[in-house]
């Protein structure tokens, strides 16, 4: 009796039961590398699906205030919280913009990034021209571009007048990929049309 207890104990390497450690190994290795390749195609396979909204996703109106803290001939600067945001965005997600009002129901609103390389412009009353710190750009009071290395004025963003509220579509930044309208003043001369026709 006691001969077949010691024959059920006995083990060899070729038993299925048996756990080797070279079994053991590779089935580890190959669950650590199913992680890490999760972890690393998550991020990648989002940034590939992020292009793809549902329609109107951008489409969204934010409000700036009331229009009254916007005095006509003047312009000031506004914040807004993108729509676009995400949980983890934290104080980023507040966005500025320029807003000058030139009639009481005229608006110009303005992104607060420098076309050139998105550096934030500052207004300054005194010349009534939007400055840029980085590379020199000037853009006058309207948002055309006055010198410097930018080639374009400033990106604007749709306005709209809601009852007593002003009203920005706002879930795009407006760049030149997307159908926000850069200020580019048109002359009409004899030498020809554009901002170098002069």
């Amino acid at each position: 009796m006691t001969d077949i207890v010691k024959e059920e104990q006995k083990i060899t390497h070729d038993d299925p039961r048996v756990v080797s450690r070279r079994w053991m190994l590779l089935k580890l290795g190959v669950l650590f590398n199913a992680v890490v390749g999760v972890a690393v195609a998550a991020p990648v396979i989002r940034y590939l699906l992020g292009p793809i909204k549902r329609k109107g996703a951008y489409n969204s109106w934010v409000s700036l205030g009331p229009i009254d803290q916007f005095p006509v001939g003047e312009t000031r600067l506004a914040t807004y919280v993108n729509p676009v945001n995400q949980p983890w965005d934290g104080d980023t997600d507040k966005t500025a913009c320029w807003v000058r009002r030139i009639e009481p129901t005229k608006f110009q609103v303005f992104a607060i990034n420098c076309a050139h390389l998105g550096c934030p412009v500052r207004w300054f009353p005194q010349s009534g021209l939007f400055l840029c710190p980085c590379h020199g750009g000037v853009y006058y009071a309207d948002g055309a571009r006055a010198s410097g290395p930018p080639e374009r004025g400033l990106f604007e963003y749709e306005y709209k007048v809601a009852g007593n509220d002003l009203q920005i579509s706002a879930g795009q930044m407006p760049t030149l990929s997307t159908e926000a309208k850069s200020v580019l003043p048109v002359l009409n001369n004899s030498r020809g049309c554009g901002p170098c026709a002069g």
